[in-house]
């Protein structure tokens, strides 16, 4: 039995109170057969091992300016700047380096603390109903009134630019989409057969949530969450295209698209480099959480 949520979101009924072991060699396994998602995974996989030792691997400082060597066209004939230099003279490969850290850090953490609290508040609605569930959904339906992206401009350019504002606003931007997800696969799960018997057989709340309902529920919101991490990566680097983002002169993919728009009659090719590591990220992630639902359905 299944029943498809939001966005793609599929829950799997299962006959048991929690997924077994089996379940789980199962998803393994299909994950094992699908060439697609194992190769994105590597992408990534390589991504973050390349980011996480960007001190190992950069050759130069990012922070070390020369209007001597500005805008040096990508393999420039000395090989000491194999991607060319920005409009400051600063090596790309480094720059992209050490932006992918900022890039990655906006685009995961507001959606694993959406997943966090917007996945609490959806299962809370979701099991509770009632007034509780009014409540919390009648609120979340006010941020839906708003495009993510207007929602996310606004809140920014109210708080200011900032790392930490970006990603707040980033943050209440996904926690509203989250508890959706978690509000209809908790009620889907609450209305089956092992939950009802739980619940006759004088099983609490507390304890029907803990051993019955969140066994179920975790894995569709995890998997819809990975899927609002390239929108994520996205929305981030375009608040720090219009400003309202990192700061100069740290480095971060959205703002040196902004700081090279003026070197791209000049420079083309280094100037959309930023671009094509966000493209390649998110293209990436909505890959692998293509990937992961296919693998977790059940009538796989």
């Amino acid at each position: 039995m299944s029943t498809t949520l939001h966005a793609g979101a599929v829950l799997q009924g299962p006959a048991a109170p929690s997924r077994s072991k089996g379940y789980w060699a199962g998803v393994a396994r299909r994950l094992s057969r699908d060439p697609v998602t194992l190769f994105f995974g590597a992408v990534l996989l390589l991504m973050a091992l390349a980011i996480l030792f960007a001190p190992l691997l950069a050759p130069h400082d990012p922070y070390q300016t020369s209007m001597i060597r500005r805008l040096r066209p990508v393999w420039f004939q000395d090989g000491r700047y194999p991607l060319g230099t920005d409009e400051l003279g600063r090596d790309m490969l480094t720059r992209l380096l050490y932006g992918g850290r900022l890039s990655w850090f906006l685009g995961i953490t507001p959606v694993l603390i959406a997943f966090v609290v917007g996945g609490a508040l959806g299962v809370l609605a979701g099991y509770a109903g009632g007034w509780v569930n009014t409540a919390i959904m009648r609120t979340t339906d006010v941020f839906y009134a708003f495009p993510s992206v207007l929602l996310a401009v606004a809140i920014s350019g109210a708080l200011g630019p900032g790392i930490s504002n970006a990603m707040l606003s980033l943050t209440l931007v996904f926690i509203p989409q989250v508890i959706r997800v978690a509000e209809s696969t908790t009620t889907a799960v609450r209305n089956l057969d092992y939950v009802e018997s739980a619940r006759a057989s004088g099983a609490g709340p507390i304890a029907i949530m803990r051993a019955h309902v969140l066994p179920n529920v975790l894995a569709p919101i995890f998997v819809y969450a990975t899927s609002l991490v390239s929108v994520s990566m996205i929305l981030a680097s375009g608040l720090s295209f219009l400003g309202l983002g990192t700061k100069p002169p740290e480095p971060e993919w959205g703002l040196m698209l902004n700081t090279l728009r003026t070197a791209i009659y000049t420079q083309p090719v280094i100037a959309m480099l930023p671009g094509v590591c966000i493209f390649l990220t998110s293209i990436c992630f909505n890959m692998v959480s293509d990937g992961l639902r296919s693998a977790m359905d059940v009538r796989q």
